[in-house]
């Protein structure tokens, strides 16, 4: 699993240079079976690492762009009166693909937003009192600006909890940039990439992380950060037992990828910060890093 997790992680940073950490995070919550969400300013490459990623995946793939003026049809699908079937006739909408791309989610209404929770949670979607399944596996990767710029609106708390992560890219390092300033167009090389997995092998790993074995002391651990986010002064509610269920598979996931079959307290310090920083901010921008900072220095690994 090394080789093959460095193989993916080599070429996604082809793509998008000097963001080791992030790639592997983004690979970690997919493996874990959980959405992405990645969160920064424009024009910092969030939209070209979805791309890059729902290729290399090798999985049926739809982008969704939000606008403030979508209606939560334009997202599921809808039914129109079919004159030669005799009836309406269910025109199903982009989220029924295994990959989609939430482009910019925080542009659209809560009322569009709301349209994935079902999508997200349960992997089905309820249309005109009949639930359809979507495909399997099934990912949202959502990118989105920060709330403070204009024309968006917060995700609401519901609608976070159900990303396993959040990453921000950041500004590249005056090497990477300059690299991409000589290089050639970033989306047109991830439109070269081809894909490195399937769905079968995608399950394969999925079911390899599941078999990743964790210490009832390393459990205690991770019980120990959550009890501790329930109790921290300013926090109306700490992280949520989705929260910590999450938590343990991105752990497995990153141990994993690390070519380990058991999980070390580093791996669950490792993924932490993308798990808790969005549950933990709670409309409080900047506070989430101090908080997650304070669990991981006062919460013990042993007691």
């Amino acid at each position: 699993m090394t080789a093959f997790s460095d193989d993916l992680v080599d070429a996604l940073n082809g793509i998008l240079l000097g963001k080791d950490r992030q790639v592997r995070l983004a690979l970690c919550g997919l493996l874990a079976r959980g959405h992405l969400l990645i969160e920064d300013i424009p024009g910092m490459g969030k939209t070209t690492l979805a791309h890059a990623l729902a290729r290399i995946l090798g999985l049926s793939y739809r982008r969704i762009q939000f606008t403030n003026d979508m209606l939560p049809a334009d997202v599921l699908g809808y039914s129109l009166f079919d004159r030669q079937a005799g009836g309406l006739v269910f025109h199903p909408g982009p989220i029924f693909a295994q990959v989609v791309l939430a482009d910019e989610i925080n542009r659209a209404s809560p009322r569009t937003q709301s349209a994935l929770l079902e999508a997200m949670e349960e992997r089905q979607v309820s249309i005109e009192g009949e639930t359809r399944p979507l495909p399997r596996p099934f990912f949202v990767i959502a990118t989105q600006n920060p709330v403070e710029q204009g024309g968006t609106f917060p995700l609401p708390e519901s609608q976070l909890d159900r990303f396993l992560m959040r990453i921000s890219l950041g500004y590249p390092d005056p090497a990477a940039e300059r690299a991409l300033l000589e290089g050639e167009d970033r989306r047109a090389m991830s439109d070269r990439l081809g894909p490195m997995m399937d769905a079968d092998r995608l399950a394969a790993l999925q079911e390899q992380v599941d078999a990743v074995t964790a210490s009832p002391a390393l459990l205690d651990y991770l019980q120990r950060l959550l009890t501790q986010s329930r109790q921290m002064p300013g926090v109306l509610y700490g992280l949520s037992p989705r929260a910590g269920l999450g938590l343990l598979r991105a752990a497995r996931a990153w141990a994993l990828m690390a070519g380990r079959q058991h999980v070390l307290p580093d791996d669950v310090q490792a993924v932490f910060p993308s798990i808790a920083g969005h549950r933990l901010e709670q409309g409080e921008s900047g506070k989430s890093e101090v908080r997650v900072r304070e669990l991981l220095t006062r919460v013990p690994v042993l007691p």
